[in-house]
């Protein structure tokens, strides 16, 4: 099986377009990137980037296509979505003056963060499943093989841009890193609010 070539460029162009729509996940690695420093923000991007690559397979394996026929899966998914965006929230809020690049430990927990806030929204997995068969063709061979190698080209084409999100926000936030406590407050505000518009959306 082979993907055309004008449909593969056609294909990252579409792609390479989202990647630069302001969305929860620019906001989510911008926000982490913020509180957390660098090397946190480019965790976060990696985390949400992979957490990306598993909505892929829930596509291939039919997953998100019975998420996105049964209202009631895809709302108990959205809440548990919205129910760790407040989690994050709160902790965030309540968390003391960040240490940019403190840890090891400080790093992994952005990268399951990012991973987590990524898997557990459906809109996710409903846009994967409307987004990739678009560029499949039925003549070039079985559908899902396509759709597999076309989801893993979409998500790790998305590291760079998603880790480029989270280091820049660390970069900007310098002049206010004596302001620890504002970088969390704020970041606490930006998960809060991306979890109401993932309930209220």
């Amino acid at each position: 099986m082979i993907i055309d070539p004008i449909t593969l460029a056609t294909f990252m162009a579409a792609s390479i377009a989202l990647y630069l729509t302001p969305g929860a996940d620019m906001m989510f690695i911008s926000a982490s990137g913020a509180s957390g420093g660098p090397r946190a923000g480019l965790a976060a991007g990696l985390g949400v980037s992979i957490g990306s690559l598993s909505h892929t397979v829930l596509a291939v394996a039919g997953v998100a296509a019975l998420i996105a026929a049964s209202p009631l899966a895809f709302d108990i998914l959205r809440y548990l979505g919205a129910g760790y965006l407040v989690y994050l929230a709160i902790t965030t809020w309540r968390a003391g003056p960040p240490e940019p690049g403190s840890g090891t430990a400080d790093v992994w927990r952005a990268f399951q963060r990012g991973v987590l806030t990524n898997l557990l929204n459906p809109k996710v997995s409903v846009f994967v499943l409307a987004f990739l068969p678009q560029f499949a063709d039925p003549e070039a061979g079985p559908v899902w093989i396509q759709i597999a190698i076309l989801g893993c080209i979409f998500s790790f084409a998305s590291i760079p841009f998603n880790c480029a999100y989270g280091a820049l926000a660390a970069a900007f936030s310098t002049p206010l890193r004596r302001a620890g406590r504002l970088l969390n407050r704020i970041s606490s505000i930006v998960f809060g609010g991306l979890a109401a518009k993932l309930v209220l959306d």
